[in-house]
C-alpha cells in the first residue's frame, strides 16, 4: 500500500532545522523523533545552510508565507478603505441634500 505524501508547513520545517542545528544532534536522530524521513530533513538542513553560507538575505519559508498572508490582508484592507470612502461621500452628500430641502 502506497503512503500518501505529507506536506509540511514552512514553520514546521524551520523548527525541525533549528532542532538539528541548536542541539547538535544528528539529522537521523531528530528525523526519527519527528517522524520525518531522514533524507527530507537532511535536504531542509542543507538548504538552510546553503542560504546562510552564501550570504543570501533571502527570506525563510515561514517569512515568505507570512509575507503572502500580509500582502493579501493589505489588499483586502485597501478594498475596505475604498468602499468606506465612497460610502462616506455618498452619505455626506445625501445629508447635505436633505438639509437644503429642510431649509426651503
Amino acid at each position: 500500500m502506497a503512503r500518501s505524501r505529507r506536506d509540511f508547513t514552512p514553520e514546521y520545517k524551520d523548527e525541525a532545522v533549528k532542532l538539528v542545528l541548536t542541539t547538535g544532534r544528528a539529522v537521523a536522530t531528530v528525523a526519527r523523533e519527528l517522524g520525518v524521513n531522514e533524507a527530507t530533513l537532511g535536504r531542509w538542513v542543507s538548504a538552510f545552510k546553503a542560504r546562510n553560507e552564501t550570504g543570501q538575505t533571502e527570506v525563510t519559508e515561514s517569512e515568505r508565507a507570512e509575507l503572502l498572508r500580509l500582502r493579501k490582508e493589505n489588499a483586502d484592507l485597501k478594498l475596505d478603505r475604498a468602499f468606506l470612502k465612497k460610502a462616506s461621500i455618498f452619505f455626506a452628500q445625501e445629508a447635505s441634500d436633505t438639509s437644503v430641502l429642510r431649509s426651503n
